[in-house]
C-alpha cells in the first residue's frame, strides 16, 4: 500500500496524471477499465485511488468500483474525477465513502492539494490504528502459578491457528486479557482487535452496531464486524447477545459475509472469532436463550480462565504489576506491599477476581499516605482492634463454639487458606506454618482437608465424603 492507482478510460488523462504525480515523487499504477482496476486493487491495495466516475466499455462505473473498494478496503482514500460532474454525483460519491470530488478539466495544483491531504489523512488513520494495536499487544499475562502456566500453555497452542476460541471463567478473571494475548501473538497481530460488549449494547441496536448501516442521508456507516476485517472480533459475554442477532452471527460465521442494515450489498469479511462467557451456555441452550448451533460454532477450542482463588500464588506479582502500571499511567506512588500485607492479600476473598484486585490496588495508592511499604492496616476492610496490641478479634461464629470445636474450625480454615495461598504446595505450607510435613499431613487428615487438581494446580478443600458422613 504505497502507490496511487489512476483509473480513467481516457489514456491521455491517466498518463498525464501519472506523469504529474511521478514528478512529485509518487509511484503510480494505471487502469483503463473496471476489470483492470479491480484486478489491481485485489493484487495490492493502493495507498490512494484516483477514479473517473464514467468508464466507457466497462462492466462497472465509478460508483460501483467505489462501493467495492470501500467495502473490502475501507482505509483506501478514493478521489473521484469526472467531466460530467454535478452536485448530485458529488454527493452520491461522498456518501459512498469518496474522500473528495474534482471536476474535469481539473486544476493541477488543486488535484495535488487534494491528493496530499488524502494521503496524509490515510497515513494518520493507519498510525492511529497502529498505536491502538500496540496498546493491544501490551496486554500482558502476569503470573507464575501452575494454573496460570497451564492457561498460557493452552493459549499458546491456539495463537497460530484461526480456530474459534471460547474463554470461560468468572467475571473479572482476565478473559479479555487472554483474548488479547491470543491476538498479539498471532499472525493477525498487525490487524484490528475489536471488542463487542454483548451486555452493554441495547438489543434493538445490536445489529446496527455489528453490521453497520446504510442510509440516504448518511451513506455507509461501518459496523464492528467491518472494522475488525482482517483481524479479531471478540464477543465479550456472548451469552448476553440477543437471540435474534445470534442467528445472523451464525450466518456470518458460515458465509464470512453480511449485509449492512438498510443496505443491499454483501460485505465480505475475514475474521477470527474469540468469545467469552461467565455463564453456563449449556443451561442457556436448555432455557432457549442461546442457540445451540452458534455454541458449537464458537466453542471449537474451549479454554477455561482460572479465578483468582485458583491462582492465589499470583496475587503478589499481580499487585506489583498494577502498582507499576498505575505509576506509569497516573503518576501514583510506586510503593511495595509489606510481607504482612502481601500475605493478607493472598488470604482475602476475591469475588471480583483480578479486576477487584486491580481496583483495590488503585484505591490503596490513591488514599495511602507516604511512599513507604503498604501495610496490612491500609487494605480496605482491615482495621486494627482497639486496646492491647497483638490481640486477635474473634468472629461471632467462633465465639459461640466450645473451645475444641472453635480450635478445629479455626485450624481448618487457616490451613485451607494457607495451602491455597501456596498453590497446594504442602512443603511450602508446612514451612510457613512451622510444622513438619508429616505432622501437617496428619493434621489435614484429622480435619478432613484434602487437595485435588483443578485448572492445572492443587487446590485444598474439605473431603466431601467425610463432610457428608459428619
Amino acid at each position: 500500500m504505497s502507490d496511487i492507482l489512476i483509473v480513467d478510460d481516457e489514456r491521455d488523462i491517466r498518463e498525464l496524471i501519472s506523469d504529474i504525480l511521478e514528478d512529485e515523487g509518487y509511484a503510480t499504477r494505471l487502469a483503463g477499465n473496471s476489470d483492470d482496476a479491480m484486478a489491481a486493487v485485489n493484487a495490492e491495495p493502493p495507498a490512494l485511488m484516483i477514479l473517473d466516475i464514467w468508464l466507457k466499455d466497462s462492466r462497472m462505473d465509478g460508483i460501483d468500483i467505489l462501493k467495492a473498494v470501500k467495502r473490502d478496503n475501507p482505509d483506501v482514500p478514493v478521489v473521484i474525477i469526472s467531466g460530467h460532474g454535478n452536485i448530485e454525483i458529488a454527493v452520491a460519491a461522498i456518501k459512498q465513502g469518496a474522500y473528495d470530488f474534482i471536476e474535469k478539466p481539473f486544476n493541477i495544483d488543486q488535484l495535488l492539494v487534494v491528493i496530499r491531504r488524502a494521503m496524509e489523512t490515510s497515513r494518520l488513520r493507519r498510525e492511529n490504528q497502529s498505536l491502538r494495536r500496540q496498546d493491544v499487544t501490551q496486554a500482558e499475562m502476569i503470573g507464575t502459578s501452575a494454573s496460570f502456566r497451564n492457561l498460557v500453555s493452552q493459549l499458546d497452542k491456539v495463537t497460530k491457528s484461526n480456530g474459534r476460541v471460547m474463554l470461560t471463567g468468572p467475571a473479572g478473571s482476565g478473559k479479555e486479557v487472554a483474548a488479547r494475548y491470543i491476538h498479539a501473538n498471532s499472525n493477525r497481530a498487525d490487524a484490528p482487535f475489536v471488542t463487542v460488549n454483548c451486555a452493554g449494547v441495547a438489543p434493538d441496536r445490536m445489529e446496527e452496531v455489528l453490521f453497520g448501516r446504510e442510509t440516504p442521508e448518511r451513506g455507509i456507516e461501518p459496523g464492528l464486524l467491518e472494522q475488525a476485517h482482517g483481524g479479531v472480533i471478540y464477543f465479550d459475554e456472548v451469552a448476553d447477545m440477543p437471540v435474534g442477532t445470534q442467528s445472523k452471527i451464525l450466518r456470518v460465521l458460515v458465509d464470512q459475509q453480511f449485509q449492512r442494515v438498510g443496505g443491499n450489498d454483501k460485505v465480505r469479511v475475514d475474521l477470527r472469532v474469540i468469545s467469552s462467557t461467565n455463564r453456563d451456555l449449556e443451561q442457556a441452550i436448555a432455557a432457549q436463550t442461546f442457540r445451540q448451533e452458534l455454541f458449537h460454532r464458537l466453542n471449537v477450542v474451549p479454554i477455561p480462565v482460572p479465578s483468582l482463588e485458583e491462582r492465589r500464588e499470583d496475587i503478589p506479582v499481580l499487585a506489583e504489576h498494577f502498582i507499576a502500571e498505575f505509576n506509569t499511567a497516573q503518576g501514583l506512588p510506586k510503593r511495595e506491599f509489606s510481607d504482612d500485607a502481601a500475605a493478607l492479600l493472598q488470604t482475602m476473598i476475591w469475588p471480583g477476581n483480578v479486576r477487584q484486585l486491580k481496583n483495590m490496588v488503585e484505591r490503596v495508592l490513591i488514599l495511602g499516605d507516604g511512599s513507604g511499604p503498604i501495610e496490612a492496616r491500609e487494605l480496605p476492610g482491615i482495621e486494627e482492634p482497639e486496646g492491647e496490641e497483638g490481640r486477635v478479634v474473634l468472629s461471632g461464629a467462633l465465639a459461640t463454639l466450645p473451645l475444641r470445636e472453635a480450635r478445629e474450625a479455626f485450624e481448618r480454615e487457616y490451613l485451607l487458606t494457607q495451602i491455597n495461598r501456596f498453590g497446594g504446595n504442602i512443603s511450602r505450607t508446612a514451612n510457613f506454618v512451622g510444622m513438619e510435613r508429616s505432622a501437617l499431613h496428619r493434621k489435614l487428615k484429622s480435619l478432613g482437608v484434602v487437595t485435588s487438581s483443578k485448572a492445572g494446580s492443587r487446590v485444598a478443600h474439605l473431603d466431601e465424603t467425610e463432610a457428608e458422613a459428619g
